[in-house]
């Protein structure tokens, strides 16, 4: 990747779109699409976990509106919706797209419509994805996309994305997705269906996707404010000239080798990085809830704690897949987590032995060769008084996720040419 001028730099400034501009884009037109935005799916968790899903079990005749800021901007893009957990059909009555005005609200004039293989319904299989047919709506990079979806039949909600940090808003009855204004019966912070946006690329499209967990996710960071770090991410390289689209595939609670808050990452690998179109690099930071979870309310008491080894054959199985399709793989060092949750219901996870695993972990990938190159979080946030626990200024207060600040520290201390951007 070499500095390029961003999509709606070289745009006429009349790009803000009208319907009458929003148009299907011919088949021939649609072969350079890459990953601009996107959420993980994941299912949703049985009722004995610790925490109930804050969704709710179903919806009917109803109407779902959320926000996605995207990262690289053009002038026309496609939405995924998947149904990857869903066992049965997950029915689309409508779906519609626009500029994002806050609130629910979106731009006057550029409400468009999705359509489906030409249809403006579509039932997605159980276990499948769709994605809409590209449309003509010029937006620019860093833009906010309000994507409204409407369900005629009773829908079980069983693929969601939990950290969603943005407000998802759910209608009483009907179809509200034309609704300039929406007006919620209910609103909260997960993501529903929704996994992926894709724009209009130009001679070189590529994508770096973040593969990890709640820190990844951006857990603890301000909502609907766009600072996790991959956001942050995506602001730099928009400044440094850079097309490269910046895709989120972490999931809070996510672990290397095992299930529960979303499947394990050697499972989801396929979906979640190897079938993004055009993506060149991934950056691997999972593995802190492997060594945490086991002795703590999180597991089964019998669970098994993973060793470093495993952890470390689990990597070396990711980074293989990668280079497979030609993949640059980055690994990321694991952040600090002394006294995580002290005081609360997850009490547990964190101990010396834990610390130790993290330590050796890390060591690992800054000196195990098995990367392309290494991002050193760890290094930082790190509290350099005591590098197990994570500085007080970065600290959002349970001791393993960062702030805002810290988000923003560790965006701020990628190296771009580990992308292939230069500047």
């Amino acid at each position: 990747m070499t500095n390029r001028v961003p999509h709606f730099a070289r745009m006429a400034a009349a790009t803000l779109v009208a319907v009458s501009l929003a148009a299907p884009l011919a088949a021939q037109e649609s072969q350079n699409f890459f990953g601009t935005w996107s959420a993980s799916p994941q299912p949703v968790w049985e009722p004995d976990f610790f925490a109930a899903a804050a969704i709710p079990r179903s919806l009917r005749d109803q109407t779902v509106r959320q926000v996605a800021r995207i990262s690289q901007g053009g002038e026309a893009f496609r939405i995924e919706f998947s149904n990857r957990y869903g066992t049965e059909p997950l029915v689309i009555g409508r779906a519609r797209v626009a500029i994002d005005a806050g609130d629910g609200a979106i731009e006057p004039g550029t409400d468009t419509g999705l359509t489906f293989s030409g249809d403006e319904g579509f039932a997605v299989p159980p276990g499948a994805v769709v994605w809409s047919d590209p449309v003509r709506l010029p937006v620019e990079d860093l833009a906010e996309i309000a994507v409204s979806l409407y369900l005629p039949e009773v829908t079980p909600l069983a693929t969601w994305h939990n950290d969603g940090r943005q407000t998802t808003y759910v209608s009483a009855n009907g179809d509200m997705a034309e609704a300039e204004s929406f007006e919620a019966a209910e609103q909260f912070d997960s993501r529903l269906f929704l996994s992926g946006i894709q724009i209009a690329g130009g001679d070189e499209p590529a994508s770096v996707v973040l593969f990890g967990d709640s820190i990844t996710d951006g857990d603890s960071s301000t909502p609907n404010a766009n600072n996790r770090w991959p956001d942050i991410l995506a602001e730099r390289i928009v400044e440094a000239g850079s097309e490269m689209g910046v895709l989120n595939e972490g999931i809070s609670g996510a672990r290397l080798l095992r299930d529960r808050m979303g499947v394990n990452a050697l499972a989801r690998f396929d979906d979640d990085v190897l079938l993004h179109p055009h993506a060149e690099v991934v950056v691997i930071m999972i593995g802190i809830n492997d060594i945490g979870w086991p002795g703590s309310p999180l597991t089964d008491p019998g669970e098994p704690a993973p060793s470093v080894e495993d952890l470390i054959a689990g990597y070396e199985q990711l980074v293989a897949r990668a280079h497979t399709h030609g993949m640059q793989v980055i690994g990321a060092t694991l952040t600090p987590f002394n006294n995580a949750f002290e005081g609360g219901p997850l009490e547990g996870y964190y101990s010396d032995e834990k610390e130790a695993k993290r330590s050796a972990v890390n060591e690992w990938i800054r000196t195990g060769g098995a990367f392309d190159g290494v991002i050193d979080f760890d290094e930082v946030v790190r509290d350099p008084d005591d590098p197990t626990r994570i500085r007080a200024e970065y600290d959002s207060g349970d001791h393993l996720h960062p702030n805002d600040a810290g988000y923003e520290a560790m965006a701020r201390s990628v190296d771009l040419s580990l992308l292939g951007i230069e500047g």
